[in-house]
């Protein structure tokens, strides 16, 4: 099937938006290119407010909290924001593009090609994690004052692994600051259900032990192969959550080791004072079993897996990125056009023929000086050059 025709890139402001990636009850994702000078363009990701919520102050505050409180995070395993802005009555966020695929789709596609997840990749990914989140957690102000940050939402589709083999935390929309303008009231559940910590289903206030919870349940559904809290109702897994009991990981696959077993439930003891008191003791935990075990992964070998996983969607990805991209022709008549000089090119059987070639004056004089060099017409030295062009096109 040959791929579609690439649509046209969409004017927004200092970007042209290029293909809608995703669209959430509060703002839609596009991939779009920013321009610079001399055909520079960079790939960005567009996080615009929905038109129809536009209107709202309390969505638009929230979604400029948003942008506020993750533009003060720069951290390697956290997605960058650079811009802020509004075209017309759309307040839009622009942040970096990432090349790669979120964990909600990196375990699948390994399941449906029968590749069990590699436990210590899952383990690599959360060290990672625990990384970016610890950088969040212990944030301050220009003033030395915490911003006691919260993500609220740690989930399989908010950690990305880019084909590089980085791991990036996204969508920190719904993380709590003590200086938020916007606090969320009280009793009002946000997040992923199944990944949601105790406090967080009994509408507690909330600290930083949160999130390591909820890593330990995506921890556990990466090693095990199943989810920890379900359901058939959102009150049964809120009720799971607080009361269910919780296997030991080793119950659904027996060869996972000792220590993993014992980071795991420490990550999710339901008293947020028996966890680990910060993800920094969570990551040191993990690193300090993959240094000791018999194969410690890199970025590298995470990059190669992950590419070996989504080979059949590498080319569609990066052919997204290129839209605009057609085969070599000639530049198309702008309001200045260049000088045009018409010059006899020579055949390579010997004949002649003429053609206008579009060449400014400086290059002209560098082609005839070119073709003194060398003892030759310049003409000759014009065909011979069209002539490589033609063969390597």
């Amino acid at each position: 099937m040959s791929p579609a025709a690439p649509r046209a890139p969409v004017p927004f402001g200092q970007y042209k938006l290029l293909d809608r990636l995703a669209v959430g009850g509060m703002a839609e994702l596009f991939l779009a290119q920013q321009p610079g000078p001399d055909g520079f363009e960079k790939p960005v990701v567009i996080k615009r407010i929905r038109p129809h919520l536009s209107r709202q102050p309390a969505f638009v505050r929230m979604f400029l909290n948003e942008a506020r409180l993750a533009a003060q995070l720069n951290h390697p395993n956290i997605v960058q924001i650079h811009d802020l802005g509004k075209v017309g009555d759309s307040y839009y966020i622009g942040m970096e593009y990432l090349f790669g695929r979120d964990m909600r789709r990196v375990v699948p596609k390994a399941e449906s090609l029968g590749i069990p997840f590699p436990m210590v990749y899952a383990l690599k990914i959360a060290s990672s994690v625990c990384e970016g989140l610890y950088y969040a957690h212990q944030k301050v102000d220009l003033y030395g004052a915490p911003l006691n940050i919260v993500h609220r939402d740690v989930t399989p589709e908010n950690i990305f692994v880019c084909f590089d083999g980085t791991v990036k935390v996204l969508d920190f929309g719904i993380a709590k600051a003590a200086n938020r303008a916007e606090q969320t009231r009280a009793g009002e559940l946000r997040g992923k259900l199944s990944y949601l910590s105790p406090e967080q289903c009994l509408g507690k206030p909330l600290d930083h032990r949160s999130d390591i919870f909820s890593l330990g349940s995506v921890l556990y559904e990466w090693l095990t192969g199943f989810k920890l809290f379900t359901g058939e109702s959102d009150v049964a897994v809120m009720r799971s959550i607080v009361d269910g009991k919780v296997y030991a990981p080793s119950y659904f696959r027996a060869d996972i080791p000792e220590p993993v077993e014992a980071i795991l439930m420490k990550a999710l003891e339901r008293d947020r004072d028996k966890r680990y008191p910060t993800a920094w003791h969570f990551q040191q935990d993990l690193d300090r079993f993959l240094n000791t075990y018999e194969f410690t992964p890199s970025n590298l070998h995470l990059s190669n897996f992950l590419k070996q996983l989504f080979l059949d969607e590498l080319e569609e990805e990066q052919q997204r990125l290129r839209p605009q991209q057609t085969p070599f022709s000639a530049p198309a008549p702008t309001t200045q056009p260049e000088l045009e000089s018409v010059l006899p090119v020579e055949e390579p059987s010997g004949g002649e023929r003429i053609v206008a070639v579009p060449v400014t004056a400086a290059q002209l004089e560098s082609l005839e000086a070119m073709a003194r060099k060398h003892g030759v017409p310049v003409g000759k030295m014009v065909g011979e050059l069209l002539s490589v062009w033609l063969k390597y096109r």
